[in-house]
C-alpha cells in the first residue's frame, strides 16, 4: 500500500499484521479522485483508522490537519510510523481510542472537520452509530462530507441521518463506499 498523490506520493505505507482490512491502493485513487477538490486546508478525521493510509493520503492531497483514531495498538503504531515516514507528523494527531470516545474528545475541544471518513469492521454495524454521534456532537462543517466504506450489504439506516442525506454511493464488487452531507434548510 502506498500514497497516491500530493506531497508523499509514492511512499509506501506500513500495514498492521491482522484486524485491519486496508483500502486497495485502486479504490483508495478513485475516491480521493471524487474529492480532491475538498481537501486543500480541510480538517480531516479519519475513524477506525487502521494504517492511516485515508488521513495520510488527504494530507498528502493538501488537508490542513488530520485527527486519527483506532484502539487497537497496533494500529496507532503504524499510523505514527506512516505519519513520520512521510513528513506528515506535525499535521496529525492520533488518538487511541474506540470510536465513541474519538468522537466525544474531539467534541469537548470543539473540533469540526470537512472530511470524515468512517471505515470500520464490517458487519459489525458501527457506521450508523458513529453517525449519529457526529449528529449528536456537531463534528461536521456545514459544508463538510462523511464517507463511509462498508461491506456492499451494509445498510446505512436512513433513521439516523436526521439533519443529513446520502447524496452518493459507489460500489465495488465487496463494498461500498456511502458519501453524506449536512441536509441543506
Amino acid at each position: 500500500m502506498r500514497v497516491i498523490s500530493g506531497s508523499a506520493r509514492r511512499i509506501n505505507l506500513i500495514v498492521p499484521d491482522s484486524n485491519v482490512r486496508p483500502t486497495t491502493d485502486r479504490t483508495k485513487e478513485t475516491l480521493f479522485n471524487m474529492i480532491n477538490s475538498e481537501l486543500p486546508g480541510a480538517i480531516v478525521l479519519d475513524l477506525f483508522a487502521g494504517s492511516g493510509a485515508l488521513g495520510i493520503e488527504s494530507l498528502s492531497r493538501g488537508a490542513k490537519f488530520c485527527y486519527f483514531g483506532d484502539s487497537y495498538k497496533q494500529s496507532n503504531e503504524c499510523i505514527k510510523t506512516n505519519l513520520q515516514h512521510t513528513k506528515l507528523v506535525d499535521k496529525a494527531k492520533v488518538f487511541r481510542y474506540d470510536y465513541i470516545k474519538t468522537l466525544e474528545t474531539l467534541s469537548k475541544e470543539e473540533i469540526k472537520c470537512h472530511v470524515i471518513f468512517i471505515d470500520p469492521p464490517y458487519n459489525m454495524e458501527f457506521e450508523n452509530s458513529a453517525l449519529k454521534l457526529i449528529d449528536e456532537y456537531n463534528l461536521l462543517k456545514d459544508d463538510g462530507i462523511i464517507i463511509i466504506e462498508s461491506d456492499i450489504k451494509t445498510i446505512i439506516d436512513d433513521s439516523t441521518l436526521i439533519g443529513f442525506n446520502i447524496y452518493k454511493t459507489k460500489k465495488y464488487k465487496t463494498n461500498k463506499f456511502t458519501f453524506i452531507q449536512k441536509e441543506v434548510e
